[in-house]
């Protein structure tokens, strides 16, 4: 092997329902300082899919106001917008916004959510699961926010879902990966499913660590829009992505139980004193 000063290789597309994807960050849109700040933000991030929440944009009155200043801007620089069904609390309930959705903003990617813990907003698989089947008979293209559990996540895959996007942590916590067991189980098992890591992701390490894992992307809001600074932290975030794909693109090293010595010493001469 040669050693030179080439850089380090840029990582190949994705594919997200058959649109190719360069950056593997996803990002929210709520709680920023100002619109401002947000675009700048999301140009920082390098991000390609955006995420809004209907609910959020209908209380605000229209578009929001910035949502629409922003999605001529998005879509030149190729970015897509993904409508998301937060607040939900039936299937009934969500498969009506993302219709709305789809009137909306002339999309038929969803974001799908269905809370079934008012404490924890963990997801109901039972209603997520509804929902998501008849939102892929109705052509929509299905982002089910789901648990870690592995049967349920074969359940969503077997109703069409070909993406899935287990959570690290409930969101907003800023917990990062608190079952690191069970996620590995999930790429373990479902190797050619899609899968995004989203909530609870609180600082970029959370993020290399997602992808370290052989994760194809992450999707987070607070950790980058409540920052101090918002723009550098975007940057961050997006510098974290890289290196985790890149690091599992390269073979991590695998954790042993003990020491093992990283210069070998038998056959090798000793000076002893």
């Amino acid at each position: 092997m040669h050693l030179d000063d080439t850089p380090p290789r840029a990582d190949t597309p994705w594919t997200v329902y058959g649109t190719a994807l360069h950056s593997r960050l996803l990002l929210g849109t709520a709680g920023y300082p100002s619109p401002a700040v947000l675009e700048v933000a999301l140009r920082a991030a390098g991000t390609q899919v955006v995420t809004v929440g209907l609910r959020r944009v209908l209380a605000g009155g229209g578009d929001n106001g910035f949502i629409g200043q922003l999605l001529p801007g998005l879509r030149e620089r190729g970015a897509h917008l993904l409508p998301n069904t937060a607040g939900c609390r039936s299937a009934r309930e969500a498969v009506a916004l993302a219709h709305m959705a789809r009137e909306l903003y002339g999309t038929h990617w969803i974001k799908l959510e269905v809370v079934g813990d008012e404490h924890t907003l963990q997801p109901d698989p039972w209603g997520t699961l509804d929902a998501a089947a008849e939102l892929v008979r109705e052509g929509f293209a299905v982002f089910p926010y789901c648990t870690d559990d592995l049967v349920s996540c074969q359940r969503l895959l077997d109703a069409g879902c070909e993406v899935l996007m287990p959570w690290g942590a409930p969101i907003g916590s800023g917990q990062g990966l608190l079952n690191p067991w069970a996620l590995r189980t999930l790429r373990e098992r479902l190797p050619d499913a899609t899968l995004i890591v989203d909530a609870g992701i609180g600082t970029p390490s959370h993020a290399a660590q997602a992808l370290e894992m052989g994760f194809d992307a992450v999707l987070l809001n607070s950790a980058v829009a409540q920052a101090r600074d918002p723009v550098g932290m975007a940057r961050a975030f997006a510098h974290a992505v890289k290196a985790g794909r890149l690091a599992f693109q390269s073979g991590t090293l695998t954790p042993q139980a003990m020491a093992v010595a990283s210069t070998p010493v038998v056959g090798r001469p000793m000076l002893i004193g």
